[in-house]
């Protein structure tokens, strides 16, 4: 028997205590005895228990400090269960009327900030049946018939995951809707645009804020497609096995705006967390956008460049040198985007030793899943802001153009005049050999120079050496002429205007 050998527990605070009770157990001088707490808070699956819960135990077992977060979820969830159950007969008009009002003031209690968190309240769950039950009394104990902590904490979750992916995705639009309007605004500006951040051909500015809100566009279409599969309902699964009562579950999806209907299988309901993983994976992609839209930036408003600077609302100073101005604001989007691909990378390995079905590991997914949400937001805000006030600097943009970044003009010139293209690259860059012995830039090649090296050019060479018409070459859907990005800046506010409607794309 447990309560005939002698217990040695360095996990307690102090200095462990040695002694046999009657199967209780002394911890730093306090004996705990039997299924409650510490203090003797009754817990919800306390029935089977005699031995004591070690001290350390409770807050290593505890999600109360973070998944309190969810206490409106918890409440709408439990109201429409409670609905199911006089559906089903199990508690009558009155009963149900009763809980549900009762439910209402613990809502009202965690929204006015005066809800008090017991010791013994391991969960968002366990708090608000605690609370439920001492605000109408032991009717509340009828409340979690046929139900299991295992279906509601992910009937929870998947509830504030659908609020939240709505936010973000107008978070997202709002980034969008800005990146329109700069494009829109800032057309007629060119900039040189790189490969392997080496002068590569000339692109106009809004070119290449297009490119950053074509990223940001598949990030609102993938939160958007996880949608359905989020908002499945697991309610009614039980533990494991499903619900004995015959709780019409297609009634509590349409109750709590389950638009994915509910879950197929009440095993794979209470261990699925395919939709937290998809959520990280649709987060990191976020900032992994976001990230590489910062780096850009922090490059364009390095001194050597001095394309842009950010404005004083995300930037900071330095300590010691008064003339810095740090692009903080850019450099935490990078850094925040490492910590949310770790989130992603943790979860997969916590998920994958896991067996069917439900496990306290999954309790780990929470954190990592509310500290992607909020983390995405918080960025995608920023980033907002950082673009509405970014100052642009077209003049050094034209500096940092250059002649040799229309060489591969001068190869399409003899392209047009049916000169093969693997010829004419050749004889394109024997061109620029010819201008670096010189010491003199391409563009500053005569035409006669030119014809020394291949008698198709002509007099009309000269025409190349425009970096607006390099650009307005580049005419087909999605190229950088002018109206290829405005037609790019037409078709996404088409999006963000048929997406803001509701509708479906």
């Amino acid at each position: 028997m447990l309560g005939s050998h002698l217990w040695a527990l360095p996990c307690c605070a102090g200095t462990a205590k040695v002694g046999a009770m009657n199967g209780g157990r002394v911890c730093a001088g306090v004996e705990v005895q039997g299924s409650s707490s510490r203090d003797g808070a009754k817990k919800l699956w306390g029935g089977r228990f005699t031995g004591a819960t070690d001290p350390l135990m409770d807050k290593f077992n505890e999600s109360i400090s973070f998944d309190k977060r969810m206490w409106a979820e918890d409440v709408k969830g439990s109201q429409a269960y409670a609905k199911a159950l006089i559906r089903a007969g199990i508690l009558t008009d009155a009963e149900g009327e009763v809980i549900v009002a009762g439910l209402e003031k613990v809502g009202s209690e965690w929204q006015a900030g005066v809800f008090e968190i017991m010791p013994g309240d391991e969960d968002i769950h366990t708090a608000n049946e605690r609370r439920l039950t001492e605000l109408i009394g032991p009717v509340g104990g009828k409340l979690h018939t046929g139900r299991s902590r295992n279906d509601q904490v992910a009937t929870d979750t998947r509830l504030w995951l659908l609020g939240q992916q709505q936010d973000i995705r107008a978070l997202l639009q709002g980034l969008l809707q800005a990146a329109c309007d700069r494009a829109e605004q800032e057309i007629d500006i060119l900039m040189p645009g790189f490969t392997h951040l080496q002068s590569a051909q000339v692109v106009r500015w809004s070119h290449w804020l297009m490119s950053h809100a074509a990223a940001w566009q598949r990030d609102d279409e993938r939160m958007r497609d996880l949608l359905p599969r989020a908002a499945r309902l697991p309610l009614g699964s039980g533990a494991i096995a499903g619900n004995p009562f015959s709780v019409d579950r297609t009634f509590l999806a349409q109750e709590l705006g389950f638009v994915g209907g509910v879950c197929p299988n009440s095993m794979d309901a209470v261990s699925d967390r395919d939709y937290v993983c998809e959520m990280l994976f649709v987060a990191a992609m976020v900032l992994l956008h976001l990230s590489r839209f910062a780096e850009d930036l922090i490059i364009y408003s390095s001194a050597p460049f001095g394309f842009v600077q950010c404005s004083d609302a995300y930037t900071t100073g330095s300590s010691l040198m008064p003339q810095k101005k740090n692009p903080d604001a850019l450099e935490l989007l990078r850094g925040k985007a490492g910590r949310i691909q770790g989130h992603l990378a943790g979860l997969l390995c916590i998920l994958k030793g896991t067996p069917t079905t439900y496990n306290k590991d999954f309790q780990e997914s929470w954190e990592m899943l509310f500290d992607a949400v909020d983390t995405t937001k918080d960025c995608l805000s920023i980033a907002t802001g950082v673009l509405s006030t970014l100052s642009v600097y077209p003049d050094k943009m034209t500096n940092g153009l250059s002649g040799d970044m229309l060489a591969t003009d001068l190869a399409e010139y003899l392209v047009r005049k049916g000169v093969p293209f693997r010829d004419t690259h050749h004889i394109a860059g024997e061109a620029v050999r010819l201008a670096e012995d010189r010491g003199i830039p391409l563009n500053e090649l005569t035409a006669d120079d030119l014809r020394g090296i291949h008698p198709m050019f002509g007099p009309d060479v000269s025409g190349v050496w425009s970096y607006e018409r390099s650009t307005d070459l580049r005419d087909t859907e999605g190229g950088a002429s002018k109206r290829s990005v405005l037609e790019q800046i037409s078709k996404l506010r088409q999006y963000l205007s048929h997406t803001s409607t509701g509708g479906e794309l």
